[in-house]
């Protein structure tokens, strides 16, 4: 939890967080090694100096790693686990939901569970989204429409079998639809995460939330545009807040197009941990003030209210988060919850 000069606690929840393993051993083919080379390259260019990671402990950081830099060096209070399968280049799937689970069962105050589907699986991924909810409990997925998958190169919102999911998530109550719609990463196709399939998805199902993750980067225009007609649509801050370091006037421009058309109240943190660490970014958003021609310009401000609700506050309310009654749990005034564990029982289940 970070607290402002004045001894304010600015609740956390970090929308963005991956454990994953992009081993060697775990590398299917050459796509594998390009995936995860190409996360690493994102990681060196835009993170300070003192947070560069060595390559090894990059491919395969563990489950102790990830705890500490959350929740112990970071300032996180919650955080979404976003599962990204990728079986096409990693032998058990880079991060999947049930390595993610192992994490979320012992510390089930710190994880919010999220799954996954792909409409290429047909009959048999909508029994096993079933199963998601059932075994899981789950209130969102993580989409991912670039992801090869034998000849395919991906897919979009828009097709059949994709408006057949997100019907069946309206009905299973699985209301928070997060969609990589960013950069692209080696080897995937730019083009399959094209923003375009948002705006027919968002006004077809209204009853779901549609997290734009990366805000549609380098499509930052074309999601301004949708995401300012459909109420529905939020942006994750997932990849444009590392900028906050490495090019603080283009921060300044991504942001401040975000706060003008979508405002504060549909914006969320992430810091798609593990390729930058969340301590640096949210001291470094905290401290962070729009220039005064921005403000002017524009008529927005990134205030301490807009931080509150951009750092945890929105989230909490996409998952039904009661902010107070979770922050006594994690304080230690409320009863601990009876399946939480030590650190090294967690390490000694994930092998780490």
């Amino acid at each position: 939890m970070f607290k402002t000069a004045e001894g304010e606690e600015i609740f956390i929840i970090d929308g963005h967080t991956h454990l994953w393993d992009g081993s060697k051993e775990n590398q299917k083919n050459v796509h594998g090694a390009q995936f995860i080379d190409c996360f690493y390259g994102y990681h060196t260019a835009l993170s300070p100096k003192d947070y560069v990671w060595p390559k090894e402990k990059f491919d395969k950081y563990g489950a102790e790693t990830m705890y500490n830099d959350l929740f112990v060096e970071g300032y996180d209070d919650m955080a979404i686990f976003q599962p990204t399968y990728l079986k096409d280049f990693y032998v058990n799937g880079f991060n999947t939901t049930e390595q993610n689970a192992v994490l979320k069962e012992k510390y089930p105050d710190r994880f919010i569970l999220n799954g996954a589907w792909d409409p290429r699986d047909g009959e048999a991924g909508i029994e096993a989204l079933h199963e998601l909810v059932e075994k899981y409990k789950i209130k969102g997925v993580k989409l991912y429409t670039a992801e090869w998958k034998g000849a395919s190169k991906g897919w979009k919102l828009t097709d059949e079998w994709a408006q057949r999911y997100m019907a069946e998530c309206v009905k299973l109550g699985v209301k928070n639809i997060h969609v990589h719609k960013g950069p692209t990463i080696l080897p995937l196709n730019r083009d399959a995460f094209d923003v375009a399939d948002i705006d027919d998805a968002a006004t077809s199902f209204p009853e779901l939330n549609f997290i734009v993750e990366h805000c549609g980067l380098p499509r930052l225009d074309d999601f301004c545009w949708i995401a300012v007609q459909e109420p529905n649509v939020y942006g994750g801050l997932a990849v444009a807040l590392p900028f906050i370091h490495s090019r603080p006037d283009y921060f300044n421009q991504v942001i401040s197009e975000l706060l003008f058309w979508l405002g504060p109240d549909r914006l969320l943190y992430g810091s798609d941990y593990a390729i930058w660490s969340p301590k640096w970014m949210v001291e470094k958003f905290m401290a962070h003030e729009l220039p005064d021609t921005i403000k002017k310009d524009k008529g927005v401000d990134l205030n301490l209210d807009a931080k509150r609700k951009i750092l945890g506050l929105n989230a909490a309310k996409l998952y039904d988060i009661d902010v107070p009654a979770h922050k006594a749990r994690l304080s230690g005034t409320a009863p601990a919850h009876a399946g939480e564990q030590t650190m090294a029982q967690v390490a000694e289940v994930l092998g780490d």
